[in-house]
This record gives C-alpha cells, sequence and structure tokens, in this order.
C-alpha cells in the first residue's frame, strides 16, 4: 500500500478514535489489523453472531501488544439504539461494515434484514450525528444495481434492486444521504464488489464463493456453479478494500463527500474462468486437484447475470488505485485459506 504512506505517516502523528462495526468479521477484522499497525485506538462493535472472536485472536497475533491494548470490543447489536449510542461516545470515524450480507438469506428473512441493515444503519447515523463524529464511512454493496441492464456499474445509473439486501443497501445510501443534508454529518458509501482475502468464512449455506470453492477443491469435495458459468463479477481483494476505507475516512476533499463509490478491481471474471484459476493454482501442490470438474446447478434466485464497476469515480476523488488484482490478491491469500479451509 505505498500509495497509503502519506496517510500512514499522518494517522501515527495525529492517532484518532474509531469505530468498527462488525469488528469480529471478515472486511471488519482487516480493517482492525490495519488500524492497529498504525496505532489507532479502535472500539470494535460486534454480535457475534456471523463474525468469530478466531478473527480477533488472529489479529492479536499479527500486532504488537501494545498495540493490540488500544482495542476494546464492545459486544453488542447494531438493532439496540442505546448501545449503538454507547459505542459512539469520544469516536472521531465510524466504520460500518456490521449486517447480513447474503443475498439468499435476506429473501428467506426480509424483516431481520431490514431490522439489521436498515434500522441498525439508521440507529448509527444518529448515534454518531449526536457524538460528533467527524466521519461516517459506511459498506453499500454491488447488490445496489439490481437488473441495470448494462455490463458496467457507473454509480449514477441503478436499476431495480433484486433482494431485500439490495433494497437494504440502497435504503442504507438514502439515509446517509439525508443527514448529510440535515444534519452535515460527512459520510462516503463504499459498493463493494465480491470482496475475498484472508478470515473470510467458507462455512454456512451463504458462504462465499472463492472460500467455499477451494475449501471443496482441497477437501476433494464438489464443486458447483450456478447456472452455466458464464455470469461474471468484479473480484476484489480485501487489500483494495481497506486502502478505500483509509482513504475515504481521512480525504480533505469535500468534493469527495457524500457520495457513494464502486470499489473493485474494474475486472471482469466468470465463474469458469474463476474455478480454473484456483484449480490451477491449487494443483501445483496436489496434481490430481487438475482433473476436477464443477458440477453446474440452477441459476439462484436475486443474481445478476454481470457485474463489473467503473472505478473513475474512486480513482479521481479518493484517489483509489487497485494495489492488488484478482490473481494477485489469490495468490497472496492462498496460504491463508490453505491453512484454514481444511
Amino acid at each position: 500500500m505505498t500509495s497509503l504512506n502519506p496517510i500512514f505517516q499522518q494517522l501515527r502523528a495525529q492517532p484518532k478514535v474509531w469505530l468498527v462495526t462488525g469488528a469480529a468479521g471478515f472486511i471488519g477484522s482487516n480493517l482492525l489489523e490495519q488500524l492497529l499497525r498504525l496505532d489507532q485506538r479502535v472500539v470494535g462493535f460486534d454480535n457475534l453472531s456471523t463474525g468469530h472472536r478466531r478473527n480477533l485472536d488472529d489479529v492479536k497475533a499479527a500486532v504488537l501488544p501494545a498495540q493490540w491494548s488500544r482495542f476494546q470490543l464492545f459486544e453488542g447489536d447494531i438493532r439496540d439504539a442505546a448501545l449503538c449510542r454507547k459505542a459512539c461516545g469520544g469516536v472521531d470515524v465510524v466504520l460500518h461494515h456490521a449486517a447480513l450480507v447474503s443475498v439468499p438469506q435476506s429473501i428467506a428473512e426480509p424483516q431481520t434484514t431490514h431490522d439489521i441493515n436498515v434500522q441498525g444503519t439508521l440507529n448509527l447515523l444518529q448515534s454518531a450525528r449526536e457524538s460528533g463524529v467527524a466521519r461516517f464511512v459506511y459498506a453499500s454493496s454491488s447488490a445496489v444495481y439490481g437488473d441495470q441492464p448494462g455490463e458496467c456499474m457507473i454509480e449514477g445509473e441503478i436499476g431495480r434492486p433484486l433482494s431485500p439486501y439490495a433494497e437494504s443497501k440502497r435504503t442504507n445510501e438514502l439515509d446517509a444521504e439525508d443527514f448529510a443534508r440535515r444534519h452535515g454529518l460527512a459520510s462516503i458509501g463504499l459498493r463493494y464488489f465480491n470482496v475475498f482475502g484472508p478470515r473470510q468464512d467458507p462455512n454456512g449455506a451463504y458462504a462465499a464463493v472463492i472460500p467455499k470453492w477451494i475449501r471443496a477443491l482441497l477437501r476433494n469435495e464438489p464443486v458447483q456453479i450456478f447456472g452455466d458459468g458464464e455470469t461474471t463479477r468484479d473480484f476484489c481483494p480485501i487489500d483494495n478494500v481497506v486502502q478505500a476505507n483509509l482513504l475515504a475516512a481521512t480525504t480533505t476533499d469535500r468534493e469527495a463527500l457524500n457520495k457513494v463509490y464502486n470499489i473493485a478491481c474494474g475486472e471482469r471474471t466468470s465463474l469458469n474462468q474463476l474455478f480454473a484459476t484456483l484449480r490451477d493454482l491449487l494443483a501445483r501442490d496436489d496434481p490430481t486437484i487438475a482433473r476436477r470438474l464443477p458440477e453446474h446447478c440452477d441459476f439462484r434466485p436475486g443474481d445478476v447475470r454481470h457485474s463489473r464497476a467503473d472505478i473513475t469515480r474512486a480513482r479521481q476523488l479518493l484517489c483509489y488505485t487497485p494495489g492488488q488484482t484478482v490473481a494477485s490478491g489469490l495468490q497472496s491469500a492462498l496460504k491463508w485459506y490453505r491453512q484454514n479451509l481444511v
């Protein structure tokens, strides 16, 4: 992350107090690790429903004891407004990543999705405003593009959401915009496109595709592809997401505030291509994996056919530059996957 060196120097010279919601989750724990490495004070807010204490243990092992001592875990649920107010007390920056993130689960449980993603985010926005938080950075999703007909997603051109999850993330964006307009709360939304990397959970029915497939290949289990495999996604290594959060949290360009940004690599990868890449990488250590073939199943309800990000706005206003490609991100994460997914 050489492009972030000036920000690193600035934060070490003038440390902030950060609230990371979903701190025990995949993205949240990676943000936590980077902030602690920069000697920041971090409050983690997580109810541990989908996050894991083992992720926090990994962070503790990765940083210095003095850095770990600057972390405080606030165990609670963002649906509790009183707990949100308590968690936001004395905080400079909120990085909001607590959510129900599964499209299939949101279809099965729309009320729960609304309660967590919409009401929970409203609780945090209100608490951040009351506590005088300087910057509110929140996770949105490429799912908001829904049935937008183009293959390249541009922030201002969205279609009809295809799931309660997508609807909830679009509502988050509108609520943050309203808080900026009415109350002056500076916020930035980050629309993530298929993030992957260390600490991504392969377990459960709604697991992300990359860790789920890697584990299946390593265990000689079936690999399922929904549809014909020509569905495309813009897969994004976690390092790029961490970079985007730090840029969003520290930008001094007022033009960059109160907007949403695509965060991805700007590349299109089909599921068939992804499977072939993963199989070839893993076959270097186990040649038998090279003979594996996927099983094709029906398309899933709520899934979009093609998704690739236009990252021009993030490049221009946030100075975002993807530090890793899909290939380099997979290569750098492979050691963690091997050690943790078998």
